[in-house]
């Protein structure tokens, strides 16, 4: 029986299955195996898979369902002791997985070991530092105000508590990571390995159709987990939804730029400060608002070739300095 279970679902994902896959292999941690769920690819995306050859591979298709129902399914093959999530189009520093696993075994109460992410492109380029969180032990406080972790690619989990808490929420995609990791944390310590493991892809052909998703989703995990929070942790769901709001604002500043995009990124802003009217004496405030013009007056091409022109000044990464993980 091998010590880790690697899970990676997949949905058309020929151009980064072959990298994403490597990028697991070449772990300082050889004791795994690699769980690939295909998710009714039509792709090339099985044919690449299968060209790989290593033992530790191995792959079960069915038909297409969503994220959360693909890493279940991985979960239900699964027979390790630790459990480790990763996206069919992000990677891991080749020590990521050892990293996490000595920080569980210095921590036998803790259920969850978490890095620090670092975001990339569609060609592997740097583009800026995550959520740069330091936080071990009781985190559940902290983990009610934002995803720290940021990801589903972070966490290497005990699957004991898996079994425990339960699985995925095949409702909340794209936002069934916070939910279990908010009910991990409801019981179980976490600990940090404070250096980035992580590349998280993204990818500027998002659409702002994609984020109203995510947002709804977001707002359930808010409201389901804030109901069942206990009462003197209740008064922070306004700070929840603050950050909620600013996340998703980055995000829409990230997507593909339409004038759709940028009466998303509006509505986002405005609830961002309802909740933390901070916001507007905020120098970043003027990037974000100048960003929006340009995607409100010029036609999606243009905006895009500006946007890239004008990246270093109107880069708005630092919101994520601005959501609040202390009370």
């Amino acid at each position: 029986m091998p010590l880790i279970s690697v899970i990676i679902p997949v949905f058309n994902g020929e151009k980064t299955i072959q990298d994403t896959i490597q990028s697991v292999l070449n772990q300082t941690v050889t004791d795994f195996e690699i769980i690939v769920i295909n998710d009714g690819s039509t792709d090339g995306t099985l044919e690449i898979i299968q060209k790989i050859t290593d033992t530790r591979l191995k792959v079960f298709s069915y038909p297409n369902a969503n994220q959360a129902a693909s890493r279940n399914r991985g979960l239900e093959k699964a027979t390790s002791q630790y459990i480790a999530f990763l996206d069919a189009d992000d990677l891991w520093t080749p020590d990521k997985l050892e990293s996490q696993m000595d920080a569980l075994e210095r921590y036998p109460n803790a259920a969850l070991a978490y890095s620090w992410t670092n975001c990339i492109d569609e060609s592997d380029q740097f583009l800026h530092s995550g959520t740069r969180a330091n936080f071990s032990g009781n985190v559940y406080q902290t983990l009610l105000l934002a995803d720290f972790i940021s990801n589903g690619s972070n966490a290497l989990v005990r699957k004991q508590a898996l079994d425990e808490v339960g699985n995925f929420n095949v409702l909340l995609p794209p936002a069934e990571d916070w939910d279990l990791w908010l009910r991990l944390a409801s019981r179980y310590s976490f600990v940090a390995v404070p250096k980035p493991q992580v590349l998280y892809r993204q990818s500027r052909q998002s659409s702002s159709s994609n984020l109203v998703k995510q947002e709804a989703a977001m707002l359930m995990v808010i409201e389901e987990t804030f109901n069942e929070a206990p009462d003197n942790f209740k008064p922070l769901k306004s700070i929840s939804l603050g950050n909620t709001y600013k996340y998703l604002t980055f995000k829409s500043l990230q997507a593909q730029p339409s004038q759709t995009t940028a009466l998303t990124t509006i509505q986002f802003l405005k609830t961002a400060v309802r909740h933390d009217p901070s916001l507007l004496k905020s120098k970043v405030l003027i990037k974000i608002v100048l960003k929006i013009v340009i995607m409100l007056l010029f036609p999606p091409s243009f905006s895009e070739k500006l946007l890239v022109h004008f990246q270093t000044i109107l880069n708005t990464s630092t919101l994520l300095g601005y959501i609040q993980l202390t009370p």
